[in-house]
């Protein structure tokens, strides 16, 4: 059932720049943006975010403000590691650890959104590590 829903999922996804895989897909893009804001390349990494995303901050300039205060572990990332995808809501969220430059990991739901331009980033959501005091 697991193979059946993923060769599913892979068929529905697409590719990304010939990237045999939604995974891999994915990975490109959202690695792609994280490079660009290591190289300080906001408008390249704008290039990354989806027509939604794009109407609300305007231009490059505003969602760089954005990440620098909202999100400093993606402005400042030092690596990034991808793991599973998930389907809710017919929305397609690829989960990321992002490990800032002072070493400590945040882990993040991208939302991933198919336009004509090819993937695109619909929306970043922060995870709260899982309560362990029980």
């Amino acid at each position: 059932m697991e193979r059946i829903r993923a060769l599913v999922l892979s068929s529905a996804v697409g590719v990304y720049a010939g990237a045999s895989s939604a995974q891999e897909a994915f990975d490109n893009v959202i690695s792609d943006q994280l490079t660009a804001f290591q190289d300080r390349d906001i408008a390249r990494a704008f290039t990354f975010a989806s027509p939604a995303i794009k109407r609300i901050f305007g231009g490059p300039e505003n969602f760089g403000i954005m990440v620098e205060r909202s999100f400093p572990m993606i402005w400042d990332n030092a690596s990034a590691r991808f793991l599973a995808q998930r389907q809710e809501g017919g929305a397609i969220f690829q989960r990321v650890i992002v490990t800032g430059k002072d070493g400590r990991a945040f882990v993040f739901d991208y939302k991933m959104l198919e336009t004509p331009q090819g993937w695109q980033i619909d929306g970043v959501d922060y995870v709260p590590p899982p309560d362990l005091s029980a």
